[in-house]
């Protein structure tokens, strides 16, 4: 194929040929008939010249009109070649040729069915463009394009042909989002070229990769720690900045833009900004530099201790809200912690968003500086006097005192109090006497309760009060009313499989142990009976009495009985006549017996009362002591079973 200079050469050889044919003309009529031999001989001359050109050469050809749709090109030849008007318009769409203008233009056919040659100037620019990507590949050169579209593992860039740029030849990292390179110029190197298939191959990242070595080279030689420099921000990741300081990369972590908070780098900053760094680190072998932006400005750290005394009331804005607390922005670097337990003396905070919200500003008071650390804890609700101090004061221990029940707990009642702090009163101080499983069996939520403050401990927020000390203890005066070897008489509330409780009066009970029924046996007992039985041992720490029944059978067995109830100055007339009835009747019973009668059965009894009296002295004799033992003591066991 020729080439413009070719083409150019041959149009000058037929301007010459022209001439020649000019000057060796003459006049006349022999004149006239050589000059139409002649001018036939120069149209053939000049076609044939002309038919030298082969179809698929570039040539020149004039612009003698434009028309709306097409442009007339006169390439010398009979007919002239029309050209759409849409190859010769640039990107504005404007026309960029006129009358007269010589253009190079592609020879397709010398004649289609029309009888019209057929021209084109796209495939003459085409034709143009590839014979320069050889000549730049030939001389390892670059050329220049521009990224027009985006396409399957890369890009298309327009250098006069479409060219493929491969991802991974767009830049020396992976750049995220190439559709932002769209309509950017570049300048490329052409990787492979195949003109027959019409592939071309371009790389941006070999380019780059060569001036980065050699600005790597100087960059190294004069970076030092310490220093300030200058970068261009080359990508964007959440922990930091990777930026570019001159063959080399530094990173900036996110910790080190700001001395406040930075939830994330894209937000202050975007890919090709100039920013100014400080060299905070440089591994000269492995080339890693660390970089730091705040390091430029004054830590405001620095000057805290004057700004935020102890004590000292301040205001913020809330930045951030955990379960623990919310974090309030005093100044650019400097955060404060309010914890939830700062946050209100009375009210129960589960969360800090049930009193603050980000971007609320707010008032606190300064608790705590530790400078070191840079750790500054506030506190809202000393912005208000403590009301647990006002309630040591105003309710001194022994104090009645009224409120509503706010809340019922297996472990006790709280009760609100118009100061908004909740008084509790713990189970065991319900009632003296009564065992209660659970305080909704006396009282329910809104209920009206008078109680005594037994404490208040304002550091640890505590509130105790009882209801029971309200009324006298039964048990304090336990000595004087009851004593050891008294008979007492009472209703069974309680059956277990130890013993037998019963009721002795004024909510005081009593336990008669298994071993201590004597001749009755417990399950025959229930609810409601009434029972009698000798008092054997009085505990007025741990609140128990310890009954037998045993014991008093032998007493009423014996034949002192009647001075030992002369000797029971407490025992009522009306139970020593029971039992002078009751003794009398077993006398009467052993008579009736020996005439062949049979006796009248007693609670409990299942055979004789001769066969019942016999094991039971031979019983007292072997286990006296132990069973003695047991009725004193009732195991933590046994008291649980009972509740």
């Amino acid at each position: 194929m020729k080439n413009y200079d070719d083409v150019m050469s041959e149009t000058k050889s037929k301007d010459v040929k022209e001439d020649l044919l000019v000057e060796n003309s003459g006049s006349g009529p022999s004149s006239d008939r050589q000059q139409a031999g002649d001018e036939a001989s120069f149209q053939e001359i000049f076609e044939n010249s002309i038919k030298s050109l082969k179809a698929g050469e570039v040539i020149q050809g004039e612009v003698i009109q434009t028309t709306p749709e097409y442009v007339i090109v006169d390439v010398g030849y009979k007919s002239e070649g029309r050209i759409p008007t849409s190859e010769f318009r640039d990107d504005k769409g404007e026309l960029t040729v006129k009358v007269g203008d010589k253009v190079y233009v592609y020879l397709e056919e010398w004649e289609d069915e029309n009888g019209e040659i057929v021209l084109s100037k796209d495939k003459a620019d085409q034709l143009k463009v590839w014979e320069k990507i050889s000549k730049v590949l030939e001389k390892d050169g670059v050329i220049e394009g521009k990224v027009s579209a985006l396409i399957r593992g890369g890009l298309s860039v327009d250098i006069g042909v479409p060219a493929f740029l491969p991802g991974s030849q767009v830049d020396l990292h992976p750049v995220r989002n190439l559709e932002t390179l769209i309509g950017k110029t570049f300048k490329f190197k052409v990787l492979k070229f195949n003109r027959r298939r019409g592939n071309i191959v371009l790389s941006r990242r070999s380019l780059l990769e060569k001036e980065r070595e050699k600005l790597r080279k100087e960059t190294v030689k004069t970076l030092e720690e310490g220093q300030i420099v200058e970068g261009i921000i080359k990508n964007i990741t959440d922990y930091g900045l990777f930026i570019d300081l001159g063959g080399i990369d530094g990173l900036l972590h996110i910790t080190d833009i700001s001395w406040g908070r930075v939830i994330s780098p894209s937000e202050i900053f975007k890919i090709g900004d100039k920013i100014k760094v400080k060299v905070l680190n440089f591994d000269r072998e492995n080339e890693r530099v660390s970089l730091g932006y705040k390091q430029i400005k004054p830590d405001p750290w620095a000057k805290s201790e004057e700004k935020y005394p102890v004590g000292a009331r301040i205001k913020g804005k809330i930045v951030n809200i955990t379960n623990y607390g919310a974090f309030i922005e005093l100044e650019v670097g400097i955060e404060g912690l309010i914890h939830i337990s700062e946050m209100s003396w009375v009210r129960k905070i589960k969360h800090p968003s049930q009193l603050l919200s980000i971007g609320d500003v707010v008032e606190a008071v300064v608790l705590d500086l530790d400078v070191p650390k840079k750790r500054i804890s506030l506190s809202l609700k000393q912005l208000e006097p403590n009301p647990w101090v006002l309630m040591e004061e105003r309710y001194p221990p022994g104090t009645v005192i009224e409120g509503k029940v706010k809340n019922l707990t297996d472990f006790g009642i709280f009760i609100g109090f118009d100061e908004g702090i909740d008084g509790l009163v713990h189970i065991s101080d319900i009632s003296w006497t009564q065992k209660i499983k659970h305080p909704s069996e006396l009282y329910k939520k809104g209920q009206e309760v008078r109680a005594v403050v037994l404490s208040i401990d304002k550091d640890n927020e505590r509130f105790s009060l009882g209801i029971k000390q309200l009324e006298k203890d039964p048990w304090e005066d336990i000595y004087e009313r009851c004593k050891k070897g008294q008979i007492v008489t009472g209703t069974v509330t309680n059956v277990t499989s130890f013993g037998v409780f019963l009721e002795m009066g004024e909510g005081i009970e009593g336990l008669i142990h298994i071993s201590e029924l004597g001749d009755i046996k417990a399950e025959n007992c229930k609810s409601g009976d009434e029972l009698s039985a000798l008092i054997i041992n009085i505990d007025k720490k741990g609140r128990k009495i310890s009954l037998s029944i045993k014991e008093l059978k032998e007493i009423m067995d014996s034949k002192d009985v009647v001075d030992y109830m002369e000797s029971q100055e407490t025992i009522p007339p009306t139970l020593g006549e029971k039992l002078k009835e009751r003794l009398e009747g077993e006398k009467g019973v052993d008579e009736v017996t020996d005439e062949g009668s049979e006796p009248k059965p007693v609670i409990g009894e299942t055979q004789s009362s001769e066969e019942t009296e016999a094991e039971l002295k031979d019983e007292h004799t072997s286990t006296q002591g132990e069973e003695h033992l047991a009725a004193e003591t009732v195991s933590e066991d046994e008291e649980k079973e009972r509740d």
